[in-house]
């Protein structure tokens, strides 16, 4: 099995994280069903099936994605491979949450050849360690409701379902929120 090297962004990464495919494919989809009445509201996420795969596009405008980067807290990289030195396959942007004590994910993507090689893991469990070591206390992943390979993720490396956003995307997609303790 190669090795993964995860470690903070440099300038020079540039080029190769804007060269990742930020899109993904699901046949499943968490849909939302919001029942209101005065006194009551019930939310409910399922995951369904949908009829065939389906590609989804990034909901954060690709040329804009530099500038957003410039606004996050920090920056990790992910590389595959033996040599520690070679070009990023993939990264995640990490930004203060609404508490100081607080850090969340806002972007995660992986180069398409090297997903399911671990690295979007290996990202997400540095993140955690890094966001520890500067005094938060609990992370944020942020993904799409469409995003069920990202949900999945979230849930198997042990982060809880926190929350939601409806048209929090530029795209006005729905944003789901999973969150877990640092320790």
């Amino acid at each position: 099995m190669s090795k993964i090297h995860i470690r903070r962004f440099l300038p020079a990464d540039l080029p190769s994280l804007l060269s990742i495919d930020h899109s993904y494919t699901t046949e499943y989809v968490w849909q939302m069903d919001l029942q209101e009445s005065v006194r009551e509201v019930n939310l409910t996420f399922r995951e369904l099936k949908l009829p065939r795969v389906v590609r989804h596009s990034y909901p954060r405008d690709h040329h804009n994605l530099v500038e957003d980067w410039l606004e996050r807290w920090g920056i990790l990289v992910a590389i595959h491979g033996q040599d520690p030195e070679s070009q990023p396959t993939g990264y995640l942007t990490l930004a203060h949450g609404t508490e100081p004590h607080i850090a969340a994910v806002t972007d995660l993507a992986i180069a398409v050849p090297m997903r399911r090689k671990g690295l979007a893991s290996a990202l997400v469990i540095s993140a955690e360690d890094w966001a520890h070591e500067k005094g938060s206390t609990q992370l944020i992943l942020e993904m799409q409701s469409k995003n069920v390979p990202g949900i999945r993720l979230a849930k198997k490396l042990g982060y809880d379902f926190c929350g939601f956003s409806d048209r929090h995307y530029p795209n006005k997609d729905i944003a789901v929120f999973f969150g877990k303790a640092l320790h």
